[in-house]
Parts: C-alpha cells; sequence; structure tokens
C-alpha cells in the first residue's frame, strides 16, 4: 500500500537494457470460476527452466514506476542514485523485483494484475478472501508452466507482503518461501482500525490510488509502458459499471466497526502458515507497515522464519544493494538449492539505530531473551516519568482535543537501548461515555531537540506509537501477554463519565540507543500526535509527525464523545506506567 499515482515523468539514466530476456505480456492465467487474469512475465533466454519469484496486485503490471509513482521514484534516486546497480530501470514497477537484476541470476519474474484491476477483469476487492484464491491459482499456475522449474517463491512490497501472509494459510503446493516486505498482515489492528479508532486518512487515498487503475478505465486510466496499450484493460466503461464492479473499500470498512467476520477473513490465521519465509518489518513503520510482520514472525508455525528489521522510507529498503543481496540469498537456498549457509543464518537481523548511525545486529529471538523489561511510572503531580512508583496519588486532566499532557523523565545516567515491543497501562476516566488515547514514545537530546528518524513514509517519525479506544478495552487473556496486550475488539463498553477505568495499550516496536543525558517522554493525547510544521506530503496529506495515518473521520469520532475531558491517575494505588524493552547488555535502568 504505497502513495497515490502521480502523473510527472521521471527520466532513468538510459543505457542499454538487459538484452538476453524473454518477456511475454498479457499472458492469460484462467480461475477456477472462468475469469482470465493477465499476467507479464521475464525468464531468462535459456531452455533450463527457473525458478519464479510472483507477485499479484492492484497496482497495475504496466505502470513503470518511474512514470505512474514518480514522487517515490524522484525521492529515491535523489538520495540513491547508483541504486539500480547494474540495472537500467527499464522494467521496474512499484513494489516488485526488477528483473533486470533477477533475471540474469537465473529468475523468472512474474507480475500478475489482480482481479478487477489494470488488465484483469472481475470485481475489485482487495485483500479478500477471493483475492487469496486468486493467488494461490497463480502460484500454480507458474508452478507447472514448461518455463517454470516449479518452485515459486513471493517477493515483494506493502500489497504484494499482505497478501502473502494470506495465500501462506492455503498452502499452494508449488509454494516454496516468500518474502513479506513492509506489509500488514491483521486487517482491524494494523491496517483499518488502530486501537479500533478508524483510520480513514489514509484509507481514503488508498481507495482512491486502486480505483485509478481499476480495470475498465481504458483510455481514461494510465497507458502500458511496454504494451503501449490502456494499462487499466481494453474497454473503457462508464462510472456506474466501475462503481459496480468494486466493492466499496472504505464504505464496507466504516459499515465494520468491530473486529467481525468482514475483518477477520483479510486476517491470516498465523497457526496456518508452514511455509519458509524471511518477514522484513521497517522501525518507522507505524500505522500500517510494521507490526504485522513481527507478528507473522512470532505467531506462525513455519520451523524455518527469519525477521529482517530495518529503517528508512517506503520502499526504499527493499531496492537497496543490501537489500537485494540478502533476498537473492535467502531465494538461491529455498529456490535453487545452493548451500551458501542461509540455513545457518541467525533467525533475527536488526539494525540498532543510534543517534547519528545504523548497526547490523544478529540475534537468535524476538523479542531478545536478555531484555530487561523495566517500568518507568507517570507522575502527576510534575508530568514526570519515574523509576519508582510515585509515593502519593494524582492526577492530571487535558482536553481531549487538545495537545495532551507529556510525562518526560530525568536525564538517563548512561547510555541505553530499548529495543522491542511495548505497552502501557493507564489509569483513565472520561467526561464522556468514550475516550481515544493516541500515545507517543519520545526522546530529546541535551538541548531538547526531539530525536526522530526518517519514517516509511514521515520524515520526522518519533520512536514509538500506541492507540486505544477505551470503550474497545477489553482484552483476550489467551492472546496477550505483558508487553503485547491484545484486545478483541468485538463490543463495545461504553465508559461511566467520571468513573477510573485500567487500559491497557500496546505500542508498537521501537529501537534506540540513547546517549547519557538525554531523555525520554510520552505524549498522551486525544487525537492524533502532529508537529506544528511540516515539510512534504502524501498523496495531498501533510506529514507531522504520524504520517498520513489519522484518525478524524467524524463518524467515527463524534464531537458530542471525543471532545471531553481526560485525567489520567497516577501513584500509589494506581500507578500509570510504560514498560520499556532494555537491553541489558548494553545498559541498566537508570
Amino acid at each position: 500500500m504505497s502513495s497515490n499515482i502521480d502523473s510527472n515523468k521521471s527520466e532513468t539514466p538510459q543505457h542499454q537494457p538487459y538484452a538476453d530476456m524473454v518477456m511475454e505480456r498479457d499472458l492469460p492465467v484462467p480461475m477456477e470460476d472462468g475469469v482470465i487474469l493477465r499476467a507479464d512475465v521475464y525468464r531468462p533466454k535459456t531452455t533450463e527452466k527457473a525458478p519464479v519469484i510472483l507477485t499479484m496486485g492492484p497496482y497495475g503490471k504496466g505502470v513503470k514506476y518511474q512514470e505512474g509513482f514518480a514522487a517515490s521514484w524522484n525521492w529515491l534516486i535523489s538520495r540513491y542514485p547508483d541504486i539500480l546497480g547494474g540495472s537500467t530501470g527499464s522494467y521496474l514497477t512499484l513494489g516488485t523485483v526488477d528483473p533486470e537484476l533477477w533475471v540474469p541470476a537465473g529468475y523468472a519474474v512474474l507480475r500478475v494484475d489482480s482481479r478487477g484491476s489494470g488488465r484483469s477483469p472481475g470485481i475489485l476487492d482487495i485483500l479478500s478472501r477471493r483475492q487469496a484464491t486468486d493467488l494461490y491459482n497463480c502460484i500454480e499456475w507458474a508452478g507447472v508452466q514448461p518455463w517454470s522449474s516449479g518452485k515459486v517463491g513471493l517477493c515483494g512490497v506493502s500489497y504484494y507482503a499482505i497478501n502473502q501472509w494470506l495465500v501462506a494459510t492455503l498452502h499452494p503446493p508449488h509454494l516454496t518461501c516468500m518474502i513479506p516486505w513492509e506489509g500488514a498482515a491483521d486487517f482491524y489492528r494494523d491496517i483499518t482500525h488502530h486501537g479500533g479508532i478508524y483510520s480513514n486518512v489514509f484509507l481514503d487515498v488508498y481507495s482512491a490510488l486502486v480505483s485509478s487503475i481499476q480495470h475498465g478505465l481504458g483510455t481514461k486510466g494510465p497507458t502500458d509502458h511496454w504494451m503501449k496499450q490502456p494499462a487499466s484493460g481494453p474497454e473503457t466503461l462508464d462510472q456506474a459499471s466501475l462503481i459496480g464492479n468494486r466493492s466499496g473499500f472504505v464504505c464496507n470498512i466504516k459499515k465494520h466497526q468491530l473486529d467481525d467476520e468482514f475483518h477477520k477473513s483479510r486476517t491470516p490465521d498465523f497457526s496456518k502458515i508452514t511455509v519458509p519465509f524471511l518477514s522484513a518489518a521497517n522501525w518507522g513503520a507505524f500505522g500500517l507497515h510494521q507490526r504485522g510482520n513481527f507478528e507473522g514472525f512470532t505467531q506462525s508455525k513455519s520451523r524455518q522464519k527469519w525477521l529482517e528489521v530495518h529503517g528508512g522510507r517506503h520502499p526504499e529498503s527493499f531496492y537497496l544493494k543490501d537489500s537485494v543481496k540478502i533476498q537473492m540469498r535467502f531465494f538461491d537456498y529455498f529456490l535453487k538449492g545452493e548451500k551458501n549457509g542461509w540455513d545457518k543464518e541467525p533467525p533475527v537481523i536488526l539494525t540498532i539505530r543510534y543517534v547519528d548511525h545504523f548497526e547490523t545486529r544478529k540475534e537468535a529471538e524476538w523479542p531478545l531473551q536478555r531484555t530487561r523489561w523495566t517500568k518507568v511510572y507517570l507522575d502527576a503531580k510534575n508530568c514526570s516519568l519515574k523509576w519508582v512508583v510515585p509515593p502519593h496519588p494524582g492526577k492530571v486532566r487535558f482536553e481531549a482535543l487538545g495537545d495532551g499532557v507529556t510525562f518526560a523523565s530525568p536525564p538517563l545516567e548512561r547510555q541505553t537501548e530499548i529495543t522491542g515491543p511495548m505497552a502501557a497501562r493507564l489509569f483513565v476516566s472520561s467526561s464522556t461515555t468514550d475516550a481515544d488515547l493516541f500515545l507517543t514514545f519520545r526522546a530529546f537530546d541535551t538541548s531538547g531537540k526531539e530525536v526522530d528518524f526518517q519514517g516509511a513514509n514521515d520524515p520526522h517519525t518519533p520512536l514509538a506509537q500506541g492507540w486505544l479506544r477505551a470503550s474497545h478495552r477489553r482484552l483476550s487473556p489467551r492472546r496477550s501477554n505483558p508487553y503485547r496486550p491484545y484486545h478483541t475488539h468485538e463490543r463495545k463498553e461504553p465508559l461511566k463519565p467520571g468513573a477510573v477505568y485500567i487500559l491497557d495499550i500496546e505500542v508498537w516496536a521501537t529501537c534506540v540507543v540513547l546517549p547519557a543525558r538525554y531523555t525520554i517522554a510520552l505524549t498522551v493525547q486525544g487525537k492524533d500526535f502532529q508537529r506544528p510544521t511540516w515539510q512534504e506530503e502524501w498523496g495531498g496529506v501533510p506529514l507531522r509527525g504520524s504520517g498520513p495515518f489519522l484518525h478524524n473521520d467524524p463518524d467515527d469520532r463524534p464531537v458530542s464523545v471525543y471532545s471531553g475531558k481526560t485525567q489520567i491517575f497516577t501513584g500509589k494505588g494506581r500507578s500509570s506506567f510504560l514498560l520499556l524493552p532494555i537491553i541489558s547488555d548494553t545498559a541498566r535502568a537508570p
């Protein structure tokens, strides 16, 4: 799920494209219900059979990255002018592997327009069970082609990662392994409702993106760069027909405020996933491309699984040389059978974030076994964070739609690494029948300047974020643990105004090594965290710290309910705290 279509053109340095490659376009891939999906294949010009790297999604197999998503491409090539390596970029599409790098290495690259998108007809219903079945069929089609070795791997970013989790639960026989790179998993918790709060801004922009490449746009849609034909199919349908051929993505989500069958059908059952995989998460991808990659790694039943976590902008990391190297090494082992030592690779590969550089570190598990789970307590008396429970009870009140309250620690006594999932327990009351809690974990240097990082979308992403709607506070005892509370989101339990409730709030994982004398802070608000100024946009949305993952739908957050006054209680008897994953061999809790 990536940035919206940008009509600006971007020039790629022109060299001689890789010539020793067979390219076939608009190949028919039949589904069992009679619908024909369309695929492009790039494969070695040889009689030897090749393993297949497959993607299926709604971004248009004929939409060249540099043309259809120029804003994303321009940023990428300006930041990494040599990112193409040995490629001319002549066959790039958003979020998929580069044929000029993978075909010379002996792979066939197969791209399929998903049902209702691009050149493939049918009803557009993204991440549905129907699409998971279609991807199953595409894998099995690829596995029996005369040019295929019978081994199929999945590899892609965003949507092309999300649907990997779904199809893996169906066990297609030819699926050998997969690399879901920065892809959500839980449709409710990762994508549509953060802590039960509807993520409307991103979903509105994303819905417009998917609709802009819908099958049937014909001459009103983008042009297939290589076929010189409409990338959205040969027919040009009227608006009524187009609307009738899509599921009404946003409308359907708004109808389903709880985690019901609509969301569960689009969420993988990790207990059914057994295929080998490499799950790649982004530290700065709060709101979409982080939580699911951790959950997939920890919850799936695969015996051969790896977790890689990096920083940077989405989807830059997918195309970086070191990333391509690790992707290819993984596939060389599982798809080609090369004895390259991948099976001896530690299961967790982390990019550790320092305030001025990154370091790679390999680990044996996630969360790290040597984590010192440390509670830092909120103190309402002076809005501080303390390493011991404040001896006296206190409370602090704030306007739910105001700037909230920030609890800050004293300066750290020594260098401190905080790496892992986080959670908060807050004692809260509201003047109304509900309250939304937006938590932002932050850090500041000795001059008071905030520590932030280039995130997946936002250029100034804080260290971590978490959300919870108080009426969704019910936990699943079976699926919760202290560092990752798991809410059922199956019913609403309104608050009694003025009554105090215990709220356990999941805060998405973080990684940072802070120098001595730096401070940490927790900001609690009743609305999205946003800085006063911004430098960049995503799909027309100003990026002010929370990226495009904003929650301001008036139907979901009526002013009469969510503009009240919220109180946080602290100290003895009501010890609100933030649970920190402090890594013991780097530092001890101050």
